[in-house]
């Protein structure tokens, strides 16, 4: 077995074990400990300094589109700053946030999991992704008005900080993140990348909120080259979010759920997947596929802690699910659907480690798989291994099981198995299972 290193994967893991030994405190927050206070005086004056680490190792153990097993580690960086402006200025309710990351590593999922001519709809490293290089990632300023009824956000952020949102302890792209940006990543543009927009929050109580937002459409942010980029140049349109949240609590314990309804347009325009620009199929034609005016979906999600750990609420399981659904005009995707459990402090031992499992289906539209077959059969190929051949698409299944290993309060290390059915949807790809573990780390 081989595995590919490099400057910042080493990097990574000499400090995950080497700050250990810096950090004053084992229960610390940060893995170089309190800088001799320095850290506690910065919070307490409204300066919150972020230095985070997450990396990812995945190795094949079985099938696959290329059963040769090897490992393959990506990771990222993330830098920046938090600042209280009531404390540091004096504006009452205002924050301002920035932070600077860096992807770097490579992906099992591309070069082992999928055929090359049909990549893994999922991903089995979901820190890998919109090119390995520095991004600016979050520039906002945020105000609340009338004791944080009304929330105001604006800047450089991405669309899944408010929208959609979704915890990324799995190591799964299933399970991680904004489900819309995963699924619809051509229109929706999810941490890393950061575009300009804004969004407008109104809490109508403590369980109940609506929001709004609109981003700008801009399909150069996406570029590697463009991580810093601010001009508006490339500009197509704009996306435009709405969503219903509900907070509600559970039993006398007050156990915390979450549940969020949504929908989004984008305005720019959308390639047809099936028809021609003279509405024949694609497929038999070979021509240059419709234009669209604009592209839409919708989400439902929801998370909720159902038991405690005899009285302990920070213990006990929780559930969660989400499901998707995109327009078929324009979607190579239809649909979303992953379903799971987390279970918090399940030995008395290990209070603050955890277990995760997902499952997870990923719907291809079926106007694409039909334009694949027409291209096949207009070509007079139906050899799968033929170099010409275009695999036909279905639904892929993604399913994890993790442990969360809460070594100290700033790193947690969660090894984990993932079975990928159908990679990238392709029945003629062998089910593949995959070892990985995930690091999560704040210095």
């Amino acid at each position: 077995m081989n595995i590919y290193w490099n400057l910042p994967l080493g990097f990574g893991l000499l400090a995950c074990m080497a700050a250990p030994v810096s950090a004053a405190d084992p229960s610390s927050r940060w893995g170089t400990g309190d800088w001799g206070g320095a850290r506690s005086e910065l919070l307490e004056k409204g300066v919150d300094v972020i230095v985070g680490y997450t990396g990812e190792a995945a190795a094949n153990l079985h099938g696959g589109y290329n059963d040769d097993r090897t490992a393959r580690y990506t990771a990222q960086w993330a830098l920046g700053t938090h600042l209280d402006l009531q404390k540091l200025l004096g504006w009452n309710d205002a924050e301002f946030q920035l932070l600077v990351t860096e992807r770097n590593g490579n992906n099992l999922s591309n070069e082992r999991i999928s055929d090359p001519r049909a990549p893994q709809l999922s991903s089995v490293q979901e820190v890998w992704g919109r090119g390995q290089t520095w991004r600016l990632t979050q520039m906002w300023y945020r105000q609340t008005f009338f004791d944080g009824a009304l929330d105001l956000k604006l800047g450089r952020l991405g669309v899944n900080e408010d929208f959609n949102s979704f915890p990324c302890d799995f190591q799964s792209l299933s399970f991680c993140s904004a489900p819309i940006g995963n699924v619809a990543g051509d229109v929706w543009y999810s941490g890393p990348v950061s575009q300009w927009g804004g969004r407008v929050r109104y809490n109508i109580d403590e369980q109940w909120a609506v929001q709004v937002g609109v981003y700008e459409q801009n399909p150069s942010n996406l570029e590697t080259g463009n991580g810093f980029k601010l001009s508006g140049s490339g500009t197509q349109g704009a996306l435009v979010p709405v969503e219903v949240i509900w907070k509600p609590t559970l039993g006398s314990e007050a156990l915390p759920g979450e549940y969020r309804l949504g929908y989004y347009h984008s305005s720019a325009s959308a390639d047809d997947v099936y028809d021609d620009v003279n509405g024949e199929p694609q497929g038999l034609t070979g021509q240059a596929p419709k234009s669209r005016s604009s592209k839409h979906g919708a989400w439902i999600m929801g998370q909720q802690q159902l038991t405690s750990h005899h009285g302990d609420a920070s213990r006990g399981l929780s559930v969660f699910a989400s499901l998707t659904v995109h327009d078929k005009a324009t979607s190579g995707i239809e649909s979303f659907q992953n379903i799971g459990a987390v279970y918090k402090g399940p030995f008395d031992a290990r209070p603050k480690d955890d277990i995760g499992l997902g499952i997870a289906r990923l719907l291809v539209n079926d106007a694409v798989s039909k334009r694949q077959r027409q291209i096949n059969q207009s070509a007079g190929i139906d050899d799968y291994d033929n170099s010409q051949y275009v695999p036909v698409q279905h639904s892929e299944y993604n399913i994890e099981l993790n442990y969360g290993v809460h070594v100290t309060d700033w790193l947690t290390v969660r090894p984990n198995v993932q079975y990928v059915r159908h990679p990238g949807g392709v029945y003629e790809v062998e089910n593949a299972l995959v070892a990985g573990v995930k690091l999560q780390a704040s210095f």
